[in-house]
């Protein structure tokens, strides 16, 4: 290992280790089933291989990944459970923020990740508390009991450019 390579982003917080494997797998996974044992184990070596033979920007370029899950799931239809993308969004959002402690440009690269997750999120979030993601309470009906709602937010982001590291 390179004297120079910086590990101060190792640091920041255990969580996405442990949660993302899963939440990941469940959001790239083609069903609403939960995901296969392979999928998550694959997930997990991957996140494994990040952390110990990766750098800063490798890491960030993943995590610019599941910004992107976690968007579509807000975006898509609101049939699906809405935990992976939130538990994901979450945790994402906590390290993003977290960015602003260490030196270097990790916090203004994930600027925009950080501005699309809050607003994915919301949506979400909403979407979760109103039981659109699962049976009309009233009826039983498995559809969602509606319409999903529209988002309150263009998932596509206006015309600047994403940073992916």
């Amino acid at each position: 290992m390179s004297a120079r390579r910086s590990l101060v982003w190792l640091g920041l917080t255990p969580e996405p280790e442990q949660e993302l494997p899963a939440a990941v797998a469940a959001l790239r996974a083609p069903t609403d089933d939960p995901p296969p044992p392979g999928l998550v184990a694959a997930e997990r070596r991957r996140v494994e291989r990040l952390v110990l033979r990766g750098t800063q920007r490798g890491w960030l370029r993943y995590l610019g990944e599941i910004t992107d899950l976690v968007v579509a799931a807000a975006a898509g239809p609101a049939a699906g459970d809405p935990r992976p993308a939130l538990v994901a969004g979450e945790v994402v959002l906590d390290h993003h923020r977290m960015l602003i402690g260490l030196p270097g440009a990790g916090y203004a690269r994930t600027t925009v990740q950080r501005r699309d997750l809050e607003r994915a999120l919301a949506h979400l979030r909403a979407a979760d508390r109103t039981g659109l993601t699962g049976p009309d309470p009233a009826t039983g009906d498995p559809s969602g009991g509606g319409p999903a709602p529209s988002l309150p937010f263009d998932p596509a982001g206006p015309s600047e450019r994403r940073s992916t590291a």
